[in-house]
């Protein structure tokens, strides 16, 4: 059975593994769930990852955005599947994700496609020859694609999680979005944003939120003012 509080994934974004490990034990039972990305790698995240998840039964999500040719993703994501994590993130790339559901083969972690980062917009788009469109079409054409490749889930903008939900290759997936703010609080470099119970209603299982929680005087209060924002939707 899921827990109602796995909804709100908490982003580790500080500068190694001792940071971290203090932040969780801060937060203490306001979350289940967080997030080690690239930045906390040669930071300890991995060894942090494995002692959230072993010793404090924390869920993990490792967040690599893994993008390189198949076998080399597929022997990249083989190796991180024996750690029994949770999620992991890969490009949403077709060859990507097929690559790395093999890898992942016979584990239960969920290989999670990214669609298009939610710091972007249309000019970084443009400046990186990305094809023309609205941001919101490509989403969901990638998250499409994405799922038909075998990906477990997707990574979005809160703004495009009912555009994928609608889609019918969603049914059954997940829907993961970073790019979360509660009222009042700053943007940061997202650029595509909406509030916990928003990105919920609109189609996701799962926020990510960071800033908000870890730059708080109150880090525990702030993680458990969005538990309670959810829990009362």
């Amino acid at each position: 059975m899921t827990n109602p509080s796995d909804k709100l994934i908490v982003a580790l974004d500080v500068p190694n593994a001792l940071a971290g490990l203090e932040l969780a034990n801060t937060i203490g039972d306001a979350a289940s769930f967080y997030k080690i990305g690239l930045g906390m790698l040669t930071g300890g995240g991995l060894a942090l990852a494995n002692e959230l998840k072993d010793e404090h039964g924390k869920r993990i999500f490792l967040d690599m955005k893994l993008f390189d040719i198949g076998a080399t993703v597929e022997a990249a994501v083989r190796g991180l599947a024996q750690f029994d994590l949770d999620f992991l993130t890969v490009h949403g790339d077709p060859y990507v994700v097929k690559a790395a559901k093999e890898g992942a083969s016979g584990k239960d972690m969920k290989i999670l496609a990214v669609t298009i980062l939610t710091s972007l917009d249309r000019q970084d788009l443009d400046g990186a020859l990305i094809k023309d469109g609205a941001i919101a079409d490509l989403v969901q054409e990638r998250a499409g694609r994405a799922f038909d490749a075998g990906a477990d889930g997707v990574i979005a903008s809160p703004q495009e999680a009912a555009l994928i939900r609608a889609l019918p290759e969603s049914a059954g997936k997940l829907i993961v979005t970073p790019g979360v703010r509660p009222t009042g609080a700053a943007l940061g470099d997202q650029k595509r944003v909406a509030t916990p119970a928003t990105a919920i209603a609109d189609g996701a299982d799962h926020i990510v939120v960071g800033r908000p929680i870890w730059q708080s005087a109150d880090p525990r209060g702030a993680a458990q003012a969005i538990q309670d924002e959810l829990a009362a939707r």
